[in-house]
C-alpha cells in the first residue's frame, strides 16, 4: 500500500513538473513572440526616419514614439508588460528596477564570457506585490546604425546638442557595435500561481 501510495505521489509529482515546464515554455514563447513585435515596430519607425530625415529625424521620431509603440505592443498582448531598459539608459523611465538591473549586469559577464549579445535571453518567475510573475529579458545588441546616436565620440554634433535638450541625462552614450545597449523587458502577472 505504501509502495502505491508514494508511486502516486511520485506521478502526481512528476506530472505538475511537466505541466509547469509546458507552461514555462509557452510564457517564454509569448514573451519572445512579444519582444520581436516590439522589436520590428521601432525598428520599422526609426528606419522610416532615417531614410526620410537622417538621424535628427531617427532622433526625433523615437523620441516621440518609443513609448507609445510599447504601450500599443502591450495592449495588444494578452496581459504582458513590455519595454526597454539598459544600465546606461537615456529615458528615466526605461530606469531599471532590481530585477532587471541584475539581469543585465548577468548579460555583461556573459557577454564577457564569450556569448553574443544577440544570444542572451533570461527569463524567471518571480514574487511582485505578492503575486506570482513570469518575467523575460532579451538582449539588444547595438547595430552600426545605433551609433548615430549612441556612440561616442563620432556622434555628430546636432544630434549631441538634440540629445541634451530632449534627455538632459542621458547616459546612453560611448558604445560600440555589438555592445550590449540594453534589453527589452516584459512580465506577465501569472492567474494560475505556480507552485
Amino acid at each position: 500500500m505504501k509502495k502505491l501510495i508514494l508511486a502516486a505521489t511520485v506521478a502526481t509529482l512528476a506530472s505538475m513538473s511537466a505541466a509547469q515546464a509546458d507552461h514555462h515554455g509557452a510564457l517564454m514563447g509569448e514573451a519572445k513572440g512579444n519582444a520581436m513585435k516590439l522589436g520590428k515596430e521601432l525598428k520599422a519607425t526609426l528606419v522610416g526616419a532615417m531614410k526620410s530625415g537622417g538621424p535628427v529625424a531617427a532622433l526625433k521620431a523615437c523620441n516621440l514614439s518609443a513609448l507609445g509603440i510599447a504601450e500599443k505592443v502591450s495592449a495588444e498582448s494578452q496581459g504582458w508588460t513590455v519595454g526597454r531598459t539598459n544600465l546606461k539608459y537615456r529615458n528615466s523611465n526605461n530606469k531599471p528596477d532590481a530585477w532587471e538591473e541584475a539581469v543585465l549586469k548577468k548579460f555583461e559577464e556573459r557577454k564577457a564570457a564569450g556569448e553574443k549579445p544577440n544570444t542572451l535571453a533570461y527569463s524567471e518567475t518571480v514574487e511582485v506585490d505578492g503575486k506570482k510573475t513570469f518575467r523575460f529579458m532579451k538582449a539588444i545588441p547595438t547595430a552600426k546604425v545605433c551609433l548615430n546616436c549612441h556612440g561616442g565620440d563620432n556622434v555628430k554634433p546636432e544630434i549631441v546638442n538634440l540629445l541634451k535638450t530632449l534627455y538632459p541625462n542621458d547616459m546612453a552614450r560611448g558604445y560600440k557595435e555589438g555592445d550590449l545597449r540594453g534589453a527589452f523587458t516584459l512580465s506577465k502577472t501569472l492567474l494560475i500561481q505556480l507552485a
